[in-house]
């Protein structure tokens, strides 16, 4: 079996087992490293590849917003308002190679990706 094939099974398998707090870091992770991707591939000058890393951040984005719950907690509607505007951000930052939208889409993203890590990890902690 190749490294790849060998990498594509682990990441299935990791998927298939975590948990959903874990799954949701995950999102955020890779969101967060698409938007580094595609800032770096407009510093260069490759709108190709900037447009792959945006339009699968855009991606993420459509699926944490259509997995929101806004009822379920107070904070629902102001999230799924922040991932709205996020999607809007980045759809324009791909049609305009607008790095700086990319990086105004990264000040939100990262924190919020550190703040699900540290709620995740504590929920890990805490006993059932």
């Amino acid at each position: 079996m190749s490294a790849a094939a060998l990498r594509a099974r682990y990441m299935g398998d990791t998927v298939a087992t975590a948990s959903p707090q874990q799954l949701l870091v995950m999102l955020y992770d890779r969101l967060a490293l698409d938007l580094e991707r595609a800032e770096t591939a407009l510093v260069a000058g490759d709108r190709t590849a900037a447009s792959e890393q945006l339009t699968h951040a855009q991606d993420i984005v459509f699926e944490l917003h259509s997995s929101l719950r806004v009822d379920l907690w107070e904070g629902g509607p102001r999230l799924a308002s922040l991932y709205t505007w996020l999607i809007t951000e980045l759809v324009q930052a791909n049609i305009k190679a607008d790095r700086n939208r990319v990086a105004s889409c990264r000040q939100i993203v990262e924190p919020l990706r550190d703040a699900w890590r540290q709620a995740a990890a504590s929920l890990a902690d805490s006993p059932l």
